[in-house]
């Protein structure tokens, strides 16, 4: 039965239980029931949603460390819910530009309802006949990722030779797809033979590989690409950049994106070959999504349209329900998803 504007309900929610060092676990976290109120305060301009899904995204490790030195993102509070991008319908609200009933998506809590204090961070859904599920991936902010990196990071021309690591993934899957309708030769990189399957008959990569089947990324990289890389689209870092850096062409681009291979580790590897970068006259450029935000709107428009004419793919990893948040999250780190990994809160 839906809740009542107003009235006080049960809020399922998953909380950090104790901070993380080394590799996550569930345990880390804790599923449980607290309890919202489904109104605004009176005269604030907040909203309460109900979310319908939430995200899972690596760079949530990141969060479950106590930092010395603040990161980019604020760590999450010990005792408190996770937050996270969701996709929510509007319940209550006391801003202007958001009515009930509205469909949003943006900065959410890991649980069934959220009392979000500024609205003007959310984005309202413009196209609801696709999957609500796509606007925490490719209608989202991984999508936004793959689009600001690859063609404002990376600025491709038509014949750039593309590398993708972590190809099958949220970010990966898409950055594939926009280079091949740049006119780019792109091979993927995956952990599984299921995942290059995918990268091959999906996404329309060129040609993909099992990183754990091969014993030397160099050799395999210049197997792939013999006459070097133009943009490596680096999502995992570790020894498949030092492989890359000895594969790159002179005046190689590099979006840094991410780096998952380093995040559960106590020691960051090294990279031992960065002169490459002074050699080759290489641009490696890191780069954060909020900073593209602003952008989202055409990002929306242009995006749609690939996927209405078809030119665009997307698989998903759907979790049902809360209670499998903690896991869903947890196997992002050892590949277990395969696409998008989200979790399903209360499909409408």
């Amino acid at each position: 039965m839906a809740a009542a504007a107003g009235e006080e309900v049960a809020n399922k929610r998953v909380v950090l239980k104790r901070y993380v060092t080394g590799f996550p676990s569930e345990d880390d976290m804790e599923v449980v029931t607290a309890t919202a109120r489904l109104a605004v305060p009176p005269g604030s301009t907040a909203m309460v949603v109900k979310n319908l899904y939430v995200s899972c995204d690596p760079y949530m490790r990141g969060r479950m460390t106590k930092h010395e030195r603040p990161s980019y993102v604020p760590d999450f509070v010990l005792g408190e819910v996770l937050v996270n991008f969701g996709v929510s319908r509007v319940i209550a609200s006391g801003h202007p530009d958001f009515k009930v009933g509205d469909l949003v998506w943006g900065m959410t809590g890991w649980e069934e309802y959220t009392l979000v204090p500024k609205p003007e961070s959310f984005f309202k859904i413009h196209h609801p006949e696709f999957p609500l599920s796509y606007y925490t991936g490719v209608l989202g902010m991984p999508g936004l990722t793959a689009w600001a990196g690859f063609f404002d990071v990376g600025k491709p021309k038509k014949g750039d030779y593309v590398f993708v690591s972590a190809a099958s993934g949220a970010v990966g899957q898409l950055v594939g797809q926009l280079a091949k309708l740049t006119g780019c030769y792109v091979v993927g990189s995956a952990g599984s033979d299921e995942k290059v399957n995918l990268l091959k008959t999906r996404f329309g990569f060129d040609e993909a590989f099992n990183y754990k089947k091969e014993q030397d990324l160099d050799a395999a990289l210049r197997r792939y690409f013999p006459e070097g890389i133009d943009i490596y689209f680096e999502n995992v870092g570790g020894p498949t950049l030092e492989a890359v850096l000895s594969n790159m062409r002179n005046h190689g681009r590099i979006p840094v994106c991410g780096m998952i291979s380093q995040y559960n580790l106590e020691q960051p590897e090294g990279v031992h070959n960065l002169f490459q970068i002074v050699a080759k006259r290489l641009r490696m450029e890191g780069f954060v999504v909020l900073d593209y935000f602003s952008e989202y709107y055409k990002f929306e428009e242009e995006m749609a349209g690939y996927l209405k004419e078809g030119k665009i793919t997307y698989v998903e990893d759907i979790a049902e329900g809360l209670e499998r948040a903690p896991a869903a999250l947890i196997g992002l780190y050892s590949g277990r998803n395969v696409g998008k990994q989200l979790v399903a809160v209360a499909r409408e």
